[in-house]
């Protein structure tokens, strides 16, 4: 009886770490879906599509009309899940981001340099945050299927590629460190693996998203910058091509999955 007894307690002692990691991972998505109800996003959504449709800058125009995202002047439904791609007049592979800084500039009259230096959440940066998350949601529930045809679009995934697995900074750490390999956790945070698709609505396909902790709208190229922040890299700049490969990198690998944009975060 005793062994017997013994046995149980074992038995249930090594099973437990399993129980506690199952719970946690479905305390977070049940909070995730409490806080979905009512997404701070909807507001961020709200102020994009006005942007959009404003008359703004030195220049005094809309981009409603004019803006090329990839599917022709000022169509937004279905562009998000198409991007970054190529475009021809800039003759550069450019994200959601980089692409609106180039309406804005060249339609309405902005300085896209002074918007590049201006800091996360702040200005006419916080304004392109918007209209991407607008504009992103104007693709939810369509899948991505990110263009592979022009040489640069072939190019700027292989070095996207390169970046994932280049190691660095104090830590030695790389994108892979954290999304090379199916099952990690930091924390209670499941680490989706980013080498292919990683399912709808996770990974690429989960941002822009609502920020809890800092009440902030933050787009891939905040997410990037971040993460090359936590790896202890020198920050890359906004929209440069760095980040727009890693974009091409993960857009491609996550060929098939639904957007969920914008979604929430801890």
């Amino acid at each position: 009886m005793k062994k017997h007894l013994i046995a149980s307690v074992v038995l249930a002692m090594s099973a437990a770490p399993a129980l506690a990691q199952k719970s946690a991972s479905q305390g977070i998505d049940e909070y995730r879906a409490m806080l979905q109800d009512g997404n701070p996003a909807e507001l961020f959504e709200a102020k994009g599509e006005d942007l959009w449709k404003q008359v703004r800058g030195p220049k005094k125009a809309s981009l409603d009309k004019t803006c090329d995202l990839g599917k022709g002047p000022g169509v937004v439904k279905g562009a998000f899940v198409e991007l970054p791609r190529y475009f021809s007049d800039t003759q550069r592979v450019q994200d959601l981001e980089s692409r609106l800084l180039t309406c804005m500039s060249s339609i309405q009259g902005f300085d896209e340099q002074s918007i590049i230096d201006t800091p996360f959440d702040k200005g006419e940066k916080a304004n392109v945050v918007a209209m991407a998350t607008w504009i992103a949601s104007e693709s939810k529930g369509m899948k991505f299927n990110l263009p592979q045809a022009h040489e640069k679009e072939r190019q700027f995934y292989a070095v996207g590629k390169q970046l994932f697995y280049q190691r660095g900074g104090s830590h030695d750490f790389a994108c892979a460190s954290c999304h090379g390999e199916a099952g990690k956790r930091i924390r209670l945070q499941d680490l989706p693996d980013l080498r292919s698709n990683p399912g709808d609505g996770i990974g690429f396909a989960a941002w822009p998203a609502y920020r809890v902790s800092n009440g902030q709208m933050w787009s891939m190229q905040h997410r990037l910058n971040d993460c090359y922040r936590q790896q202890r890299f020198p920050e890359p700049v906004y929209a440069s091509d760095v980040t727009i490969a890693l974009g091409v990198f993960m857009g491609v690998n996550s060929k098939g999955a639904a957007s969920a944009v914008p979604t929430i975060k801890r």
